[in-house]
């Protein structure tokens, strides 16, 4: 077993859904808002994409979640247009996406790097994205598979502070 760490974390998992599928839902505006996302917006060379259009490498983008005013600003890293991207996040982590086609579906693993380990980054970040990821991947494959969404949308969390380490769907 490889040793832990504070500064990344690795989830995976098996959806039973196409690889191409997959992919569109994490490097598209309307993918990522089918799934996850409030609001998306992909900037390349300063104008806005077609919703519709694959994210590239150097792209920029802002995720806007439901029940959080909060936004999440980043660059995409690497984008191959079939099975791998990487994104900038919660600062200067990075997230990988890889899919993998197997006879049972498609193995997802995500993997978010570079996390610092003082004990703020350990408790909001490492803590708080490794459980948010869980949630997220779920409410993906739920999605997918089941054509359910699993998050809440109308419930106005934004005044409670331990709202996102307390409710599971958000």
């Amino acid at each position: 077993m490889n040793n832990l760490s504070f500064d990344k974390f690795v989830k995976k998992i098996l959806i039973k859904a196409p690889l191409e599928k997959i992919y569109w839902c994490w490097s598209t505006e309307d993918g990522l808002t089918s799934w996850f996302l409030r609001a998306s917006d992909h900037i390349r060379d300063g104008k806005r994409i077609n919703h519709q259009e694959t994210v590239k490498a150097g792209d920029e983008y802002l995720w806007m979640w439901y029940n959080w005013d909060g936004e999440e600003k980043g660059i995409v890293k690497e984008a191959n247009g079939k099975d791998h991207i990487v994104f900038s996040f919660a600062g200067e982590c990075t997230l990988d996406i890889q899919l993998r086609s197997l006879k049972e579906g498609t193995l997802l693993v995500l993997t978010q790097s570079d996390i610092p380990t003082d004990d703020k980054s350990k408790l909001n970040i490492y803590s708080g994205c490794s459980s948010g990821w869980s949630f997220w991947l779920t409410n993906l494959k739920a999605f997918l598979e089941h054509g359910i969404l699993l998050h809440e949308t109308s419930l106005d969390l934004r005044d409670d502070p331990n709202a996102a380490f307390e409710y599971v769907n958000i």
